[in-house]
């Protein structure tokens, strides 16, 4: 699949996401799971592609990839966000997991989360 190179810092991130805050959409079914991959909210090739991530379990991310009866971000966008909330809701909420619970912060994923895409390097 074609994109962006991820860096050091977004491996490490993605990475902190899985392993902290695990499938957020099975976190907020009540359950934990981070046994999961990294989504890409809009793409591998913008340049915040790799900040701009969700972490999902197999059933949540690819319909037909997980248990039965998972809502799926693909292809079923529109009913996964009514149950979740938006992709970049999901983000924050992410984010605020890892830096209340974890202490962790990640201020280029926070300003995709908070629209300041201008504070992302080119």
């Amino acid at each position: 699949m074609k994109g962006r190179p991820t860096t050091k810092d977004q491996k490490i991130f993605h990475g902190q996401l899985c392993r902290y805050v695990g499938c957020i959409a099975c976190w907020i079914d009540g359950q934990f799971n981070d046994y999961c991959s990294i989504h890409h909210v809009d793409g591998r090739t913008k340049p915040w592609a790799h900040w701009f991530v969700l972490p999902l379990c197999a059933g949540h991310h690819q319909d037909g990839a997980g248990a039965p009866g998972f809502i799926s971000v693909h292809p079923w966008k529109t009913r996964f966000e009514s149950r979740y909330g938006t992709q970049k809701a999901l983000l924050n909420h992410c984010l605020e997991l890892l830096e209340r619970k974890h202490k962790i912060t990640v201020p280029l994923a926070r300003a995709i989360a908070n629209d300041q895409w201008e504070r992302i390097a080119l």
